[in-house]
């Protein structure tokens, strides 16, 4: 890399980390800890990357983006921050930020971009019109993993467009919490966000009627795949329509729509209309590493003055990022809720974690149908999908440990329950090294117990 790094941080050792690893790569570095600092070597046309944190300690970075785009609209800047929420997804790509990456960032990863953008010829940056509704700040969309990030990236890009959006993932992912979330941050906020069913459609005059009440704002069409053949020809008719306010259409579904053991839930002519942009809303066991943040985020959301605020142990932690949560997100939050309630101490406990899980309910059973895909074929498919959801960006260094990682740990998971515990028993069945199994039982972090046997 060949070029000046602006780098501005509270925190030293973020400073330190980055001045090191760009200078290595060929770079000239300028680190402060201060915005004004930074704004000033801007202004002096130093430069020809920046790299801001947001919160500051004599200001806000997101808000230096405009002043920065006004006056050298061709400086990438580089938002890193620990907020690690969609609005500050949002907020990045509404200032025109180059990109945006959510602590703790991959530094390979960080350095990828900072290249690229030391490329880029780029073309000058828009000043949003106006700002984004404060009270979206409250928005409980929160992950820093890679798949949800790459979710807060797509909603920035498709918010302000006019294309019709499909949404799906899995009960209690949050999918109408999205769908909404496109429309109060898009141009539309100040118009009607109205959702319906079927049955709003199901006359001849349900369709007027609905149009009349949405007035050019958002129509979120609720599972979609649900509805009959008959009344999704109605919703390919108004799409169709040219007509004065027309809306903005949103669906959701439980499925992939777009898949071809799905086909026959959704008629293909109002498929490709609504396909404009596909958001899939990952399931809350594809992102374990969220959990104890989303845990956190419901606790403090659920705080009573009469009790207090409450923080998880780190076995409760260990208790909720193991359980699958098949209910998703709606189901931890629901969780949070009654421990906050419940709870003894400002701490909760592993038994007071293990207490609740033992009273949710499990996952559903699985449904046989009559599928031959080899397990090969499974895991491809998923990593086909991990790649999907990045866009037209790769993920972070470090994939091949990541996937083996997913794929051994239920492994030894499922031999330790078969064998009731038996470790010896267990690395005769898995073929490995009774030393070998212990330290991948510590290293992955999977809790041995004895019980009856699976098989």
């Amino acid at each position: 890399m060949d070029g000046t790094v602006l780098v501005a941080d509270d925190d030293r050792t973020i400073r330190t980390v980055l001045t090191q690893a760009l200078t290595r790569a060929g770079c000239k570095v300028h680190a402060t800890s201060s915005l004004t600092t930074l704004m000033r070597w801007v202004a002096e046309g130093k430069g020809d990357v920046v790299i801001t944190d947001v919160a500051m300690p004599d200001g806000n970075g997101l808000e230096m983006l405009p002043k920065i785009a006004a006056d050298r609209p061709d400086l990438p800047v580089i938002v890193i921050s620990a907020q690690n929420t969609i609005m500050t997804a949002i907020k990045a790509a509404e200032a025109q930020a180059y990109d945006y990456l959510p602590k703790p960032f991959d530094l390979p990863d960080l350095m990828k971009r900072t290249a690229r953008a030391l490329e880029r010829t780029g073309a000058p940056r828009r000043i949003p019109s106006e700002d984004i509704a404060a009270d979206q700040d409250d928005l409980p969309m929160v992950g820093r993993t890679a798949v949800m990030q790459s979710l807060y990236r797509v909603i920035a890009r498709v918010m302000n467009a006019d294309l019709p959006v499909l949404i799906w993932g899995e009960s209690g992912t949050g999918k109408s919490l999205i769908a909404r979330a496109v429309h109060d941050l898009s141009d539309r906020r100040s118009l009607p966000f109205v959702t319906v069913t079927e049955a709003d459609l199901r006359d001849i005059e349900g369709p007027s009627r609905v149009l009349a009440r949405v007035r050019g704002g958002t129509l979120l069409i609720d599972e979609i795949g649900d509805i009959s053949s008959e009344v999704q020809g109605r919703i390919v008719r108004m799409m169709d329509a040219e007509t004065d306010n027309k809306p903005r259409f949103v669906a959701t579904s439980q499925t992939d729509l777009g898949a071809e053991k799905d086909e026959a839930k959704l008629r293909r002519d109002l498929y490709y209309r609504l396909s404009g942009a596909t958001l899939h809303v990952p399931a809350l066991r594809d992102r374990v590493e969220d959990i104890p943040l989303l845990a956190a985020h419901f606790l403090e959301k659920s705080e009573s003055s009469a009790v207090g605020p409450r923080v998880l142990s780190d076995g409760a932690s260990k208790v909720f990022t193991n359980y699958p949560w098949p209910g998703n997100v709606r189901q931890l939050e629901h969780a949070m809720r009654q421990l906050s309630l419940t709870s003894r101490a400002a701490e909760i406990t592993r038994a007071e974690a293990e207490q609740i899980v033992g009273g949710q309910p499990g996952p559903e059973p699985a449904r046989l149908t009559g599928t031959t895909e080899k397990l090969g074929a499974s895991v491809e498919r998923h990593i086909k999908r991990y790649f999907e959801l990045h866009g037209n960006m790769l993920p972070p260094p470090g994939l091949y440990q990541r996937i083996l990682r997913e794929v051994e740990s239920p492994l030894i998971e499922v031999a330790l329950a078969a064998t009731s515990g038996n470790q010896a028993k267990c690395a005769e069945l898995l073929g490995i090294n009774r030393n070998t199994l212990r330290k991948k039982i510590t290293d992955l972090e999977i809790e041995v117990t004895r019980g009856r046997k699976m098989m």
